[in-house]
């Protein structure tokens, strides 16, 4: 054999080799790119990415013309490598070029090339992109052949090919793509998209304020007491019932009040004429669907109602995004009302509290899935209605029972985590 022809086979094999590396990195690049940020770069207008984006929506054809190009590549050095070590060692050669090759393969045409892509997908995809749509174009022949025999076999395993779409993630891996994202997004943005996600399997039943806490205007109360409640109250809207509020005659909105006290045209009978009718909610509800259902009906307030239809608590817009941005309220007394710290570095609580609102205020850890408040979490766990002075470990927080008042945990002394020694 000539030396023209070794060399010539020698810069074959090395051309071939090569070829199979980046018909190998292509393969790991091209399926390891970020595809919403491919789809993001795409609908800026950027070529490559959308050359790519068109490669994979078919990646049967994009599949097939790398495969055949990679076969094609590592059989020809196979049968070159072949022909030049049994040219030098004979016939022993064909083992000599089988392992050799196949250590060459691997380090340069296998593990190399696919680990620098699925270091760099994108940018690997791009330079690619380019070369494979022009081999799609000319092996397309062979590429629809192959591609009609595979997706034949396929069907007969009950397997049906399409064009790939991106699978839209879950909530759960939105959560996990948002915690990923620390450091590039700032933490209090990454806490409210988290927030939203849990918007629909939070029920206003979760943030409503207790049936016992709600503020309304009594008619059946004297006119002093109703101008008292009106001249000091922090609320903007207010439920109008007489002697209960099952029996809720409407909502009263406190700037239309003020307008007619103003011109001393205020009285219990135009509280009556001025309230817009009350806007019940199931307890079960969602947030999220709460939310939308505000916007709807143009409503800021509702009351919340359980499967009997007595009112158990009442729920607004506010609180509603408070669960998405926290608290925002500037009355510091009203947000402190139900915890006291105490001088052994314990809290006076009262069991009242949504423990959404105490985790949320202290940086706690109680179970949410429950009980929505903190005596209901106690009365659960007891699975009785405890005596005064019941000591009890819950989410390892140690507490106690200072208060029962009519089967409710009125107050109970909490020590932190951080006191515990």
């Amino acid at each position: 054999m000539e030396a023209i022809d070794l060399i010539s086979l020698f810069g074959a094999l090395i051309l071939l080799i090569f070829l199979s590396g980046f018909f190998s990195g292509s393969e790991t690049g091209m399926m390891s790119l970020n595809r919403y940020r491919l789809r993001h770069l795409s609908r800026k207008k950027n070529r490559n990415a959308r050359r790519v984006e068109n490669l994979l929506k078919r990646p049967d054809r994009l599949l097939g013309v790398i495969l055949i190009g990679n076969t094609f590549a590592n059989i020809l050095a196979s049968a070159i490598a072949t022909i030049i070590t049994v040219h030098f060692l004979g016939d022993v050669g064909i083992i000599i070029a089988t392992v050799i090759l196949t250590l060459v393969i691997l380090i340069f045409a296998e593990v190399t090339p696919k680990t620098l892509a699925a270091l760099y997908p994108m940018r690997f995809a791009f330079i690619v992109s380019w070369p494979l749509s022009l081999l799609l174009r000319l092996l397309y022949p062979f590429v629809w052949f192959a591609n009609l025999i595979a997706n034949g076999v396929l069907r007969m395993f009950g397997v049906r090919f399409h064009s790939r779409m991106i699978e839209a993630p879950s909530r759960d891996e939105l959560r996990s793509i948002l915690r990923e994202a620390t450091g590039r997004v700032p933490q209090e943005h990454l806490d409210m998209l988290t927030s939203i996600l849990d918007l629909e399997r939070v029920t206003v039943n979760d943030i409503m304020v207790p049936r016992q806490e709600i503020i309304g205007i009594n008619l059946n109360d004297s006119w002093q007491v109703i101008m008292d409640q009106l001249t000091h109250s922090q609320h903007t809207r207010l439920p109008v019932y007489r002697d209960d509020i099952d029996k809720v005659l409407g909502v009263l909105h406190m700037r239309m009040a003020l307008h007619l006290l103003a011109q001393n045209k205020l009285s219990k009978a135009t509280i009556l004429d001025i309230a817009y009718e009350p806007y019940f909610i199931p307890e079960s509800t969602s947030l999220y669907r709460q939310l939308l259902n505000f916007r709807d009906v143009k409503r800021r307030t509702g009351l919340v109602v359980d499967e009997y239809g007595d009112i158990i608590g009442l729920a607004t817009m506010e609180d509603i995004l408070e669960e998405v941005v926290g608290e925002f309220t500037t009355d510091m007394a009203a947000a402190n009302k139900h915890i006291r710290l105490q001088y052994d570095g314990s809290y006076l609580i009262d069991g009242t509290i949504a423990l959404r609102d105490l985790n949320r205020t202290m940086n706690w850890q109680f179970p949410v899935e429950g009980p929505n408040t903190l005596s209901g979490l106690i009365i659960e766990y007891l699975e009785s209605i405890p005596n005064l002075g019941t000591c009890v470990k819950i989410a390892g927080y140690p507490m106690e029972v200072v208060q029962v008042q009519e089967n409710l945990v009125k107050l109970v002394r909490v020590y932190p985590q951080a006191n515990i020694t």
